[in-house]
């Protein structure tokens, strides 16, 4: 009986199945691939736990900024909105400082007015003189221009013209010659003195105690010819004369030091 000791073993390992080696293996690899993951896990949560101080820290300072710039915000939008509102003031202050000028051009007589009014016109008498009269009563003057002028604006009267002149408040009215001298013009008769008014201005101006005197000492005494008219519309042109601006100015004598001493010569 011959012994074959290398035919035993070759013949175990034919005997092991080869989905056991194929398991075998597997399982070896899952080992592998469990062990990798444990390791790579623990650096990953160290890192974790390590970094989020810094992060939640950094978190927290972003939203103290974003808190800031809300509160800045709100602020600007306060500025904004009083700005607005003090804009409103200052075109409320335009408005009413335009409205100032405007009055003031109109009682300057510097813009030219159409409205309801009375047109009043004075001709010389046609009467003869009476011996011991003087000629000159008789004829229309510049007094009585002032007076009719006068009784218009004690009436309500807004705007008063002589022939076409715009009066103001520096209009002078003089006798020169035989012509009356309105602002920088020379008017001869008959003159026509317009004005603007309330639309009763013809009943204020007859209701006046000095309009009638007016009338009794001229018209009635020397027969002074004084025609009212009442048309739809009355224009006045406006002042086409030169203005002079006066305005004040320091006292040069009043300086940083005071009062200027007794007998000193200004600067």
């Amino acid at each position: 009986m011959t012994i074959q000791p290398a035919s035993a073993p070759r013949s175990r390992l034919r005997r092991i199945p080869s989905w056991q080696i194929t398991l075998g293996l597997a399982l070896l690899v899952l080992g592998f691939v469990v062990v990798a993951q444990l390791q790579s896990d623990g650096p990953r949560a160290l890192y974790a736990s390590d970094e989020r101080g810094p992060l939640v820290e950094t978190a927290i300072g972003l939203q103290t900024q974003q808190d800031a710039l809300k509160a800045q915000i709100l602020a600007l939008r306060t500025q904004i909105s009083d700005l607005e509102t003090k804009g409103q003031g200052s075109v409320a202050a335009a408005t009413d400082l335009g409205q100032r000028l405007q009055d003031a051009r109109l009682a300057a007589g510097l813009i030219g007015l159409q409205g309801p009014g009375i047109v009043l016109q004075l001709r010389d008498s046609e009467q003869t003189v009476l011996p011991g009269d003087n000629p000159n009563e008789y004829l229309v003057t510049a007094s009585d221009v002032r007076t009719v002028v006068e009784q218009l604006w004690l009436a309500g009267a807004e705007g008063v013209a002589v022939n076409g002149e715009r009066i103001t408040t520096g209009t002078a009215i003089l006798d020169i010659g035989g012509t009356v001298l309105v602002n920088s013009a020379y008017l001869a008769p008959p003159y026509q003195i317009s004005a603007i008014g309330p639309p009763d201005l013809l009943d204020r101006l007859s209701a006046s105690i000095g309009f009638r005197t007016f009338v009794q000492n001229r018209a009635q005494a020397f027969g002074i010819h004084i025609d009212v008219a009442e048309p739809s519309e009355v224009s006045l042109p406006a002042y086409a004369g030169t203005i002079t601006l006066r305005y004040a100015q320091p006292d040069p004598s009043a300086g940083a030091g005071g009062p200027a001493p007794a007998g000193s010569t200004p600067p």
